[in-house]
């Protein structure tokens, strides 16, 4: 178990009723989709499990993953996922993307919510009442269950890409721009799972429409 304060179900409780956390993951990325998970404990979490679910960012891999294998036989959760690919970012943009992939997620648990609690500070249209928590995937339990899903499958999609397009090495930075990333989109272009209106993958686009060597 780790040291500090670690996220629970107070608040949760205090709506009663099914109450979902939401979040999402990869909106900084290059490449690939952001992905959201919606996460709804209706008959409490084992207190085994609830003593390491945290914010994604603070768990290793392993513990992610073991994570995100336990959840779903839970009593009473509920767990809906929604992605948005980087075609559609480029078409959205990351802020409305990230939110449809939000919108998805809800959408996709077997029923409507009776409330949900999204991490950050602005919240989605889902169609029943929401509250934001800046930083509740620290707070919240739900909020950080569903940040670990929504973590888990995106490594997934992204580990699973890299298989075919290994020069960017997606396994290792998950689609971010490490130097390994913009060295390959250098000498070998952009994919079709690239975000051309993001930073190095743009003056890539540009270059090549410009009819220059990229």
């Amino acid at each position: 178990m780790k040291a500090g304060v670690m996220p629970d179900l107070t608040r949760e409780l205090q709506y009663g009723g099914r109450v979902a956390g939401v979040d999402e993951v990869g909106r900084g990325p290059l490449a690939g989709p952001v992905v959201a998970a919606a996460v709804v404990f209706g008959a409490g979490v084992p207190d085994d499990l609830a003593a390491i679910i945290d914010d994604s960012k603070k768990l290793k891999p392993q513990l992610r993953a073991f994570i995100a294998a336990r959840l779903p036989a839970v009593p009473g959760v509920e767990i809906g996922l929604g992605a948005v690919s980087a075609p559609a970012i480029d078409r959205l943009n990351i802020h409305n993307a990230a939110h449809l992939a939000m919108q998805r997620a809800v959408a996709r648990l077997p029923r409507l919510p009776d409330h949900v609690l999204v991490d950050g500070n602005k919240k989605p249209d889902f169609g029943c009442s929401a509250e934001c928590l800046v930083g509740g995937d620290s707070l919240s339990l739900s909020i950080a269950a569903a940040s670990v899903i929504a973590k888990v499958t995106r490594d997934r999609i992204m580990n699973s890409l890299d298989q075919r397009w290994p020069a960017y090495r997606w396994a290792k930075n998950s689609g971010y721009g490490t130097a390994v990333h913009r060295q390959a989109l250098i000498a070998s272009g952009i994919t079709p799972h690239h975000r051309k209106t993001f930073g190095t993958v743009r003056k890539q686009f540009e270059l090549y429409y410009a009819g220059e060597q990229v």
